[in-house]
């Protein structure tokens, strides 16, 4: 089960979304850390689609946890990131770089990931990309 996790991240870290979404279950539940959950593959992948364009990310210092059962896991990382294109609602994109803790809790069915939600201050975020 971690190697799905660690398999799911080292494919994020190479921006490469096609990986991503062979990790996860058809109807995967995408709790982000502000917004509404995204149901199913299509929603995921617009959502990557649209990270990619308004920011560079790197996860680093990634530790990942996991339930004896093999149902859940978790990881503890840091966000290290440049904020390339203005996101609606947030502070003007001027290519700020950011440095963040972060955290992602999954269930896995069959050997797939059927839900991630991810947590990271946004205050801090926020703080960050506006004093640059």
């Amino acid at each position: 089960m971690t190697d799905t996790i660690a398999r799911y991240f080292t494919a994020f870290n190479a921006g490469d979304t096609d990986t991503m979404l062979d990790c996860l279950d058809e109807q995967i539940a995408h709790h982000v850390n502000e917004g509404k959950i995204r149901v199913g593959k299509e929603k995921f992948a617009e959502f990557c689609a649209h990270m990619s364009r308004c920011y560079k990310e790197e996860l680093t210092d990634m530790v990942i946890f996991s339930s004896e059962d093999g149902t859940r896991a978790a990881a503890e990382f840091i966000v290290n990131g440049t904020y390339l294109v203005t996101d609606e609602g947030l502070p003007e994109a001027k290519g700020q770089t950011y440095r963040l803790p972060g955290g992602s809790f999954f269930e896995l069915k069959d050997g797939k990931i059927s839900r991630v939600t991810t947590y990271y201050n946004l205050a801090d975020w926020i703080a960050q990309v506006s004093a640059g």
